[in-house]
């Protein structure tokens, strides 16, 4: 009856009693506080308690590897304490930032502004009424200078029927849940040459817009140095640079995955030295770490702007724009800044309206194939033969065979009529459409990192593109002092004009060999039999007067365009191949499985891919890869050269741009020797840095 009336009473007094509590502790630059996830324990239960600290602005202290200066914080048991160290497990570390103290040469890793450090605590197991903690928090808080701060904390733990502390809990789980987790993958160290290249293996990969830090737990690698970060379809890699030449054993630490949002993810790992894992490299990291896929797009759309502003000293470009000058010069020559103006946004109108064409046509294919790249009209016989006719065609207006709106003598009014301005919108459309297969050496790159994001973005970096093309006509049309350094019309004129026909039928004649290379021999017959028929139709309008020659005239140009575009349907012609190469050096056609074959015989091997269309793909072939110094590293180093032909379509190869992100050809893929995964070479070459290459083996 007794004990019936006591349990009761003790449970009461229990609750009336005061739960766990402390105080903060002012250590100069922080407010240092014991915290506990439990507001009662009960003897012998393991919880966890925190070291929290509240930093000063700009001051900072350090991760468990501080890198290259600095100490972590560390806790330890002070008298009076009802606990020994043995109860204090390690601490559970949250993710650390990079702390930078010198650009490039120190590095620190570790926190500001906030910080918990929970642990392990373990109730003695006699514990009664209360459990004293005493400790002494030790830390090293930086600015510019560093002080060693020490703050005893303590805090009283009733002991009775467990109770949780909310508000400390939550906060202890927060923190918790900011430590690294067990990296689920695979890990490897390739520490045979310098950089060690740290490969990981997980499935599915990594989404290639993160960014991932190796963090390392020793001092093995340069802690200032970048890490490099390239992307394969089961991993990625990264570059390290080592502290030292050697490696003893595996290497720990942990990697920091930062999604483009900002969210940050950590994985502890554990890499033991090997080769780096089959493809879990390649594909170079898209977005670095600005934290954010808003700043990486302005970064590409300024990118794009600066790439368009270069695109006009191409030579594909060059006989298009000659026509733009004589039409600047004519409007200067009118002397109404009206007219000056229209030309300039009537032409920058074309531009940035084919550009778009060009940007919805990528999107649509993309939709439709999952791949889509630039210089895809290329790849299709009846564009490529409309367009050596219509380069053909202005070669002849510019010969003087016939007349396309006011001639020299005639300017002044007309200029401002709707020929003019339509003459300008035009000529803007045909640079857009010529200019893009020479995008690939400035924006490659940048361009394979916009392909697979939304259709906003791609469109945005796209006519950001046009805007640099347009730029510099633009600038011209409203800024009159510019304007007037122009020269005055004149009979010189005439001759320029017809100066400009000859680079429009040396066009006409690389998209013929183009057409070859995609249609067949036949198509580039009937192309030349269109051309001349439009000549024909040409010289017959201009010789007859009576409705029947008319008649005749036209129905003698549109067959000239029409049919040639007809015929060069058919997919007859066999790639480039070997055919480029075979004079000085044994090439073969690219595959996959080619690849692997030769990178398991232990030979390094070089991959161009590239097309007939493409202007740059053919400079390199002349200036570097068909050099003889470079033949001759190849064949002295037995270097397989394998040739991707994608002056057609070809999905396989058209898979493999995407996989290392780039947009169109050129690409060109390194392989050392004993390598399964290649460096992704610039797009312009040059002889030394591929005979570099070659001899490094």
């Amino acid at each position: 009856m007794i004990r019936r009336f006591i349990l009761p009473l003790l449970a009461a007094l229990m609750a009336l009693m005061p739960g766990a509590h402390a105080q903060p502790v002012d250590g100069g630059r922080a407010m240092v506080e014991l915290i506990a996830e439990r507001d009662r324990v009960e003897p012998g239960e393991t919880l966890y308690a925190a070291i929290k600290m509240e930093l000063d602005d700009g001051w900072h202290v350090y991760w468990r590897n501080a890198g290259d200066a600095g100490l972590p914080p560390e806790v330890r048991v002070l008298d009076g304490s009802d606990v020994t160290e043995a109860a204090l497990g390690p601490f559970v570390w949250p993710i650390p930032h990079l702390l930078p103290v010198v650009d490039g040469k120190i590095m620190d890793y570790g926190y500001d502004d906030q910080l918990v450090l929970p642990f392990p605590l373990t109730i003695p197991a006699d514990a009664m009424g209360s459990v004293q903690l005493n400790f002494l928090a030790d830390y090293l808080i930086c600015e510019e200078i560093c002080i060693p701060e020490t703050a005893e904390v303590s805090l009283t733990l009733p002991v009775g029927p467990s109770e949780p502390h909310i508000d400390h809990g939550t906060l202890i789980g927060k923190w918790i849940a900011k430590a690294p987790r067990d990296f689920e993958g695979e890990a490897r160290i390739d520490a045979s040459n310098s950089p060690w290249k740290l490969s990981l293996k997980t499935e599915g990969g990594f989404d290639t817009g993160s960014d991932i830090r190796f963090y390392p737990f020793g001092h093995e690698i340069s802690h200032p140095a970048d890490q490099p970060l390239s992307f394969g379809r089961d991993g990625a890699t990264l570059s390290l640079t080592p502290a030292d030449d050697s490696l003893d054993g595996p290497l720990e630490g942990i990697i920091v995955v930062e999604t483009a949002d900002g969210a940050r993810t950590g994985y502890t790992l554990t890499a033991g030295q090997g080769a780096v894992f089959e493809h879990t490299s390649g594909i170079a990291a898209r977005a670095a770490a600005t934290g954010a896929d808003g700043k990486s797009l302005i970064a590409l759309a300024i990118a794009a702007v600066i790439g368009g502003l270069i695109l006009n000293l191409m030579p594909c470009v060059l006989p298009v724009l000659s026509i733009k000058a004589m039409g600047m010069v004519h409007a200067v020559a009118s002397g109404h800044e009206s007219e000056v103006r229209s030309h300039g946004l009537w032409y920058t109108g074309g531009v940035l309206l084919s550009f778009a064409a060009l940007a919805a046509a990528i999107i649509a294919i993309r939709q439709a194939t999952g791949t889509a790249n630039l210089g895809f009209q290329l790849q299709n016989g009846p564009t490529v033969a409309v367009l050596t006719l219509i380069m053909f065609v202005i070669g002849l207006w510019l010969l003087g065979m016939f007349e396309l709106g006011s001639s020299i003598q005639n300017t002044g009014s007309s200029l401002a009529s709707r020929s003019g301005s339509m003459g300008a919108f035009f000529t803007g459309v045909l640079a857009a459409v010529v200019g893009a297969p020479c995008i690939g050496p400035f924006l490659g790159a940048a361009l394979g990192a916009v392909l697979d994001r939304p259709a906003l973005s791609v469109l945005i970096v796209f006519l950001a593109m046009g805007f640099g093309l347009a730029l510099p006509y633009l600038v011209l049309s409203f800024v009159p002092g510019l304007s007037r350094l122009l020269p005055k019309p004149g009979r010189w004129m005439e001759t320029l004009k017809q100066f400009f026909a000859f680079p429009m039928f040396l066009t006409a004649a690389l998209l013929l060999w183009t057409l070859g290379a995609v249609s067949g021999p036949a198509a580039v017959a009937w192309t030349v039999a269109g051309g001349t028929l439009i000549a024909f139709g040409i010289w017959l309008a201009r010789r007859g007067r009576g409705a029947l020659t008319k008649v005749l005239a036209a129905l003698a140009m549109i067959a000239g365009l029409v049919y040639p575009a007809l015929t060069a349907n058919s997919s007859t012609a066999a790639g480039e191949g070997n055919s480029q190469y075979a004079e000085k050096y044994e090439t073969e056609a690219w595959s996959p499985e080619r690849v692997i074959d030769l990178t398991d015989e232990g030979r390094p091997v070089f991959v161009d891919f590239t097309a007939t269309w493409c202007a740059t793909c053919q400079l390199n072939k002349v200036t570097t890869l068909k050099s003889n110094a470079v033949q001759e590293a190849f064949a002295a180093h037995d270097v397989a050269f394998l040739v991707a032909d994608f002056t057609r379509k070809d999905p396989v190869i058209a898979e493999e741009l995407k996989r290392r992100q780039r947009a169109g050809v050129p690409m060109y893929l390194w392989y050392p020797a004993g390598a399964t995964e290649p460096q992704v070479l610039p797009e312009v070459l040059s002889q030394k840095l591929v005979i570099g290459l070659v001899t490094a083996e």
